[in-house]
């Protein structure tokens, strides 16, 4: 639909260039019909509005502003010049065409990178709430800055709606490397219309963008992304991979520690301290009101994947933990002199003393499929692999992965940007269908290990079916 709205737009800036160069060539009629042009133009948008496809929000903000500055400039100039005599030059009403489409591509290109998705209808029996805040952990400074302020950790919660004053489970989300704390924003709402309070961290600095207690917009550290990039390149030393992913981990598990701590230790009798940021004081009253610290899970994707298998082994009072597609760098130990081991023509190195204590909480492990093939390539060999550790050495441990699913597949991002998701790594599994499939082994993994509600059982694989649904 996006489309056909560019191409009417063009149309209308073609037709006026038309009915300029037939018989109406004088410059004072040339500036009445460009106003006329214009809103004719805002016209059709609103009208390309009631159909699907087309909407008033982010997507088209840019093109909207763009349509509104036009009309209001068409209408200034026009009053300006409106008695000017002599004709109108050709090229000059082709240039004006030319620059207002190239205008209307460059307004309309978030709508092409971006869709209209809303997330996918929940299936639980409570409607979903949700609030925000940041908290502030005065036990740390904020590495990324030289101010010497306390490093401050923004969250959103999703809650149940309900009338009682009944004890949810709490469930912490990490994002991945660069991130959104909406990544898996379907499984927010799936997870808290079951009977689950759920909130969704961002990590400054870390996260693609987000905000402090002063207002001002966080986006990601640049030398974090080069950080990034740098460790998946060929040249790249294992000191320097296991010291940079050391850090990472550390920084999120802190974070991810930090809030329950403050979460676990608010009062509502004395209100909101020091190390709170909160302007919806009710919603976020009422969110935490309803947390049972007694059932705590944490999950997330990729690096929020790793930093929470890194925190299942510190607290005592998390329960369960699944990670959606992250190598557990946490479990990592040591560095030691490489041992190199020929495989089927393929040289090996081994490179880590690996933790084998076994694994203390429940814990849900689902990949993509080539993060499959690559821990089964590791198994074969004889290499150490930390994801095939813990899963061996774990007290209660599940093991998945998704036929034909990228990396990106198991967040929303797919359904979001699918341009986004296949620059990052998407595959070919029906990409909401692999969603909903994760957030049903989610939702029954956490039912079992938190609301002690069925016994939970996952198959080796999933994807080459498609959805089977609940």
């Amino acid at each position: 639909m996006n489309i056909l709205l560019l191409i009417a737009l063009a149309a209308i800036e073609i037709g006026l260039v038309a009915i300029t160069w037939s018989e109406q060539r004088k410059k004072a009629v040339w500036y009445k019909n460009r106003m006329i042009t214009n809103g004719i133009e805002i016209g059709a948008f609103v009208i390309f509005a009631f159909f699907p496809g087309i909407d008033y929000g982010f997507r088209f903000k840019g093109l909207i502003i763009i349509l509104i500055l036009r009309m209001i400039l068409s209408a200034i100039w026009y009053a300006m010049k409106r008695k000017k005599e002599g004709d109108i030059k050709k090229v000059r009403t082709v240039v004006s065409a030319l620059l207002a489409v190239i205008l209307f591509v460059m307004g309309s290109t978030v709508s092409f990178i971006f869709t209209d998705y809303n997330g996918i209808e929940p299936t639980g029996i409570y409607e979903v709430a949700q609030t925000e805040g940041i908290v502030i952990d005065k036990t740390r400074v904020e590495t990324f800055e030289q101010d010497g302020s306390n490093r401050e950790i923004p969250f959103n919660i999703y809650y149940p709606v309900c009338d009682t004053d009944e004890k949810f489970p709490l469930i912490i989300f990490s994002h991945g490397a660069f991130g959104f704390y909406k990544s898996n924003y379907s499984t927010y709402m799936e997870l808290a219309s079951h009977g689950y309070v759920v909130v969704a961290l961002s990590h400054p600095y870390h996260s693609f963008v987000t905000s402090d207690t002063a207002g001002n917009t966080i986006i990601v550290n640049t030398e974090f992304i080069n950080d990034v990039m740098y460790v998946n390149e060929p040249t790249t030393t294992e000191d320097e991979i296991f010291a940079l992913s050391t850090e990472w981990v550390n920084l999120r598990r802190d974070d991810i520690s930090a809030v329950l701590d403050i979460f676990e230790e608010y009062d509502d009798s004395t209100g909101f301290g020091e190390e709170w940021s909160v302007e919806d004081v009710e919603g976020v009253n009422k969110a935490l009101a309803m947390m049972d610290f007694d059932k705590i899970g944490v999950m997330g994707h990729s690096l929020g994947g790793a930093a929470s298998v890194a925190i299942g082994r510190v607290r005592d009072d998390v329960d369960a933990v699944v990670d959606l597609d992250g190598t557990m760098m946490s479990e990592e130990l040591e560095l030691i002199s490489s041992d190199e081991i020929e495989f089927e023509g393929v040289t090996y190195n081994q490179k880590y003393v690996l933790n084998e204590e076994p694994y203390p909480v429940s814990i849900l492990n689902v990949d993509n499929e080539e993060h499959h093939n690559s821990r089964e390539e590791a198994r074969k060999c004889g290499m150490p692999y930390a994801n095939n550790t813990v899963m061996e050495y774990a007290l209660d441990g599940y093991d998945t992965y998704f036929v034909g699913a990228g990396h990106m597949d198991l967040t929303d991002l797919p359904q979001f940007s699918p341009f986004l998701a296949n620059m990052l790594g998407s595959g070919d599994i029906d990409t909401q269908g692999c969603i909903k499939q994760v957030n049903e082994l989610v939702l029954k993994f956490f039912n079992d290990k938190l609301k002690g509600e069925g016994t939970f059982v996952v198959e080796e694989y999933y994807g080459d079916k498609g959805y089977q649904g609940n």
